[in-house]
């Protein structure tokens, strides 16, 4: 039986317009650095400066200008989660946290933002009330694709067995967060940023079109992959 649902943020739970993208093309774009759609959304869900610290060595530029192109991109982030009308919960996001907290199942949301951005975005939302933990990957040693965000979360619910957890995410990161963390349940939601084929190719245990299937599979209302 599932204990705890732990999913990821943007594109699964908040509303992403490609905003990170853009967030983090311009903030390289702003030192100087063209990066495409297809090279952001490779680095999609891996701390922050992790991504960028990728896209610099790729170039083979100077990795000491991560933390000032960080810096960059935390403050446009935090504008648009502040300012942009378009914020929002995914389809079915906060119907899913209701759904599985009524059935006793904890809901627990983790990201490769900053702590400041995720309390920026709960504000936003009102969500402190409607989940029982939350972690940024700045809160642990290591953020995705590594298992410390998803063993936080546990401590923090009092639940000890990964056999009890579920990860839902939309990018590569999230389903080798789950794996190295041992999850029963590994659901990549195929309305985010990745394609059904190309989340396909991570293995994750199940493929959802959206949250309000990925819901039901937590739930054993639906065990087809």
């Amino acid at each position: 039986m599932i204990k705890l649902a732990v999913f990821d943020m943007a594109g699964t739970t908040v509303k992403d317009q490609d905003n990170v993208h853009h967030a983090l093309m311009s903030a390289m774009a702003h030192f100087g650095y063209t990066v495409s759609r297809e090279e952001a959304n490779d680095v999609m869900g891996y701390p922050k400066p992790v991504a960028i610290q990728q896209l610099l060595e790729a170039r083979q530029a100077d990795v000491q200008q991560v933390d000032a192109i960080y810096k960059r991109f935390l403050l446009e982030m935090n504008g648009y989660y502040w300012n942009s009308p378009d914020v929002g919960p995914t389809p079915f996001a906060e119907e899913t946290f209701e759904r599985l907290r009524a059935n006793g199942i904890k809901v627990a949301l983790d990201t490769g933002f900053s702590r400041q951005i995720v309390e920026t975005i709960l504000d936003r939302l009102d969500w402190a009330n409607k989940i029982d933990a939350w972690v940024a990957s700045d809160m642990v040693p290591r953020g995705r694709p590594y298992e410390d965000m998803i063993l936080y979360l546990m401590e923090q619910t009092g639940v000890t067995d990964p056999a009890e957890v579920a990860k839902i995410g939309d990018t590569h990161a999230d389903i080798q967060e789950g794996r190295s963390a041992g999850v029963a349940l590994n659901i990549a939601v195929t309305s985010g940023a990745f394609t059904r084929e190309a989340l396909a190719q991570e293995n994750p245990t199940h493929l959802a079109a959206d949250l309000q299937e990925a819901t039901d599979i937590i739930l054993g209302l639906r065990i087809t992959e």
